[in-house]
């Protein structure tokens, strides 16, 4: 019962005819509906349902809604008694709300972020298929992501206030989604306050990660690549797209993920992100990090946190 994975991301763009070019020529998306009101709807070649990321014509970057997928829609139902009961409004919405997709539980999180699951969608399938498939298709693109694989997002973090987003949306996925935490960044004096955590519905090492700043806003969405050697390739793809690379390719302490990462034309900061890193399960212990450790945590290779990476957001 409950989430089973991450669903799409609904994000902002400034300018539609080059955030599809980017989508589609760096990352390889293909695009499956378009709607009235300019929103495009696209998937990775390797995910079975219609969309996985909808680009929403705006005068700003940023995130709309982010969704995660239930296993049964009778756990809507369950779920949203259970995030009333927790204090937090709710709103059912009818099938047929968005293209393709059954209804919806929308409901906002500690931080403000709009969050909403759902149980049905369209399926497609992937670009392979699901009888005697090859490994990969032959019309692949760019970086050739295979899915959409989580979200980082910003949350309010001024202690001195007493605002820790990240400790309340990190209680609120545990109490009433049943995420499961699998590493914390903790800072202080004696390392009791929760400045970043990342959490898991899956058997990844996240399925979603909050981390403090000086506001609310979404740090990036991650597209999922095999290897470290597809990472690379990657980083040639944006180099030949002219794409603006934030971080160039290294590895991660925190999730042991090999990672770049860069921006959509409207500043929408990407990932992709290769390897498993770990198996995520229930009864696997808490993988914490202090203050101190922070640079090795974020980029292990240069134990060198770039304070950009932290404050420049959507």
């Amino acid at each position: 019962m409950g989430v089973m994975r991450i669903g799409h991301a609904n994000v902002k763009v400034m300018d539609m005819d080059a955030a599809l070019r980017h989508y589609e020529r760096v990352l390889g998306l293909k695009v499956t509906h378009r709607d009235a009101d300019g929103n495009v709807y696209l998937k990775c070649w390797d995910e079975w349902d219609k969309y996985s990321l909808i680009l929403t014509p705006s005068d700003e970057a940023g995130i709309r809604h982010v969704a995660y997928k239930v296993e049964r829609d009778a756990d809507l139902d369950v779920l949203q008694a259970r995030i009333e009961a927790y204090g937090t409004r709710t709103e059912m919405l009818p099938e047929g709300t968005m293209p393709a997709i059954g209804r919806m539980l929308k409901f906002k999180l500690p931080s403000g972020h709009e969050m909403r699951l759902y149980a049905h969608k369209e399926m497609v399938g992937t670009d392979v298929g699901s009888l005697n498939p090859d490994p990969w298709p032959d019309d692949v693109r760019g970086s050739a992501a295979h899915w959409l694989d989580h979200v980082l997002l910003m949350c309010e973090f001024d202690p001195e206030r007493g605002i820790n987003r990240v400790a309340d949306n990190t209680r609120f996925v545990q109490a009433c989604l049943d995420f499961y935490l699998s590493e914390q960044l903790m800072v202080g004096d004696d390392h009791s306050v929760q400045v970043a955590t990342w959490l898991f519905r899956s058997s990844t090492p996240h399925d979603i990660a909050f981390v403090g700043g000086p506001r609310n806003g979404l740090h990036h969405i991650a597209f999922f690549l095999d290897e470290w050697s597809d990472v690379l390739k990657s980083a040639d793809v944006m180099a030949k797209n002219r794409v603006k690379i934030d971080v160039a390719p290294t590895r991660h302490g925190i999730t042991r993920g090999t990672t770049i990462y860069f921006f959509d034309p409207s500043g929408n900061r990407n990932e992709t992100f290769a390897g498993l890193g770990y198996l995520a399960q229930p009864d696997r212990p808490v993988t914490t990090w202090t203050g101190e450790e922070i640079g090795r945590a974020i980029f292990y290779h240069s134990g060198e946190l770039n304070e950009a990476f932290t404050t420049v957001y959507t």
